[in-house]
């Protein structure tokens, strides 16, 4: 026989240990800002369980019932804020406060007003569900886009929480089981429900877990693929872009272009003003670079001075108007230096995609890194495009480009 004092204090048990582990969650990713909703929503369930169990164990008194429903509904909503930090979405703790306060002010007039449990009830249930509504919408269709299986099972888990606050609706008017009250040791439907929002409510925060797991592994992921110094993508991230476009170019025909950059003298700077300064400087270019930058376009530094630009859906002439903004910016950047600023000039190789590339995306790189030696050749600060004749590198030769530019700036 399902007893309900001892169902309430399994849900104070669950919820005091769902709420050590997020705040060590919270401790550990201090980042994670969805950490600190679920974690004050855990503690909050803890609270409210343990002041039903007051309710049934030494008072007959209705107030701690009344603070225990409150305390509920603000669990609630603080878990679906962390939902929404989640997704970068602003909270509104006026609906929250709102919410908990409209609970509060009507469950105290049906308790010392007008005494009715079914409207207690109703108000208790719909106090609930109405958090959780926009909350589902956010996990099952997230605004980034990107599903993952813990959103998907706390949408599904969400969903069937708000299908048993209507089944428990019913209930209460329905009077299944005799008088409705979640406090009624011998009402076995009515346990049956406790038990079940108990196990639907683990099984919702075990979403919550997944959630932040696969947000911390993407986030371990995308570190992978950044450089440190200038939070731009690194060389293995490029590579990877690279393999990607070529087998996308290799399929629809469609060119792209790769602009190599090197800052002329950077050894120079290093030397004379320190390693902090160069990196400084690094920094600098990295955000004036990414101003005349398209979106979709991506910037990578693939060590010391040397950084790439991926082009996507471009042709040379293309990629020759992204270097020459490039080249405009950083001279007019220079030009503005004053005192101990540190002007900054930069060599560009452009090259493009064809098919006797392939997916080979060395040979791409292999061809503007030729078109670079070129504009260092030809005094620095400018850009030059990929000319295929004469030979370029040993292990290219055979690899004729359809149409052979070159251009200076």
């Amino acid at each position: 026989m399902l007893s309900v004092p001892t169902l309430w204090t399994v849900l104070v048990i669950n919820f005091l240990a769902l709420g050590l582990i997020w705040g060590y969650v919270q401790r550990t990713y201090p980042s994670f800002e969805a950490a600190d909703f679920w974690t004050g929503s855990a503690f909050c369930c803890a609270l409210g369980a343990a002041l039903t169990m007051l309710r049934m164990v030494f008072t007959d008194s209705l107030l701690p019932l009344l603070a225990a429903g409150t305390m509920l509904i603000f669990a609630t909503c603080l878990a679906t804020m962390g939902i929404q930090r989640f997704y970068a979405q602003p909270v509104d703790w006026r609906r929250a406060i709102l919410i908990t306060g409209g609970t509060f002010a009507w469950l105290s007039f049906f308790i010392f007003v007008y005494d009715s449990v079914p409207i207690r009830i109703s108000i208790f249930t719909v106090a609930q569900a109405l958090p959780l509504v926009p909350a589902i919408r956010l996990l099952l269709w997230p605004p980034d886009g990107r599903r993952s299986a813990g959103a998907r099972l706390a949408g599904i888990i969400a969903s069937l929480i708000v299908a048993m606050y209507a089944v428990r609706l019913v209930a209460a008017f329905a009077r299944i089981g005799g008088e409705f009250s979640f406090v009624q040791h011998d009402n076995q439907f009515q346990s049956f429900l406790v038990l079940v929002l108990v196990f639907l409510s683990m099984a919702l925060n075990f979403g919550f877990v997944l959630m932040a797991m696969d947000r911390l592994r993407n986030e371990v992921a995308d570190l992978a693929l950044m450089d440190d110094l200038t939070g731009v993508a690194n060389r293995r991230h490029l590579l990877q872009r690279l393999t990607e476009e070529c087998a996308r170019s290799e399929r629809s025909g469609e060119a792209f272009a790769l602009l190599v950059i090197d800052l002329d003298g950077f050894k120079g700077i290093n030397d004379t003003h320190g390693h902090a300064a160069g990196d400084a400087c690094l920094q600098h270019f990295t955000l004036t670079a990414q101003t005349r930058l398209r979106h979709g376009d991506l910037l990578a530094r693939t060590g010391g001075d040397e950084f790439c630009i991926v082009l996507p859906s471009s042709t040379l002439r293309e990629g020759a108007m992204i270097a020459r903004r490039v080249l405009e910016v950083c001279r007019a950047d220079a030009a503005d230096c004053a005192g101990t600023d540190i002007p900054i000039s930069v060599s560009i190789g452009v090259a493009q995609w064809t098919r006797s590339m392939g997916v080979f995306p060395d040979r791409l790189i292999a061809a503007a890194d030729h078109a670079l030696y070129e504009a260092k050749r030809d005094g620095r600060n400018r850009f030059a495009a990929y000319d295929p004749s004469p030979p370029l590198v040993p292990g290219l030769e055979g690899y004729p480009v359809a149409e052979a530019i070159r251009k200076r700036a």
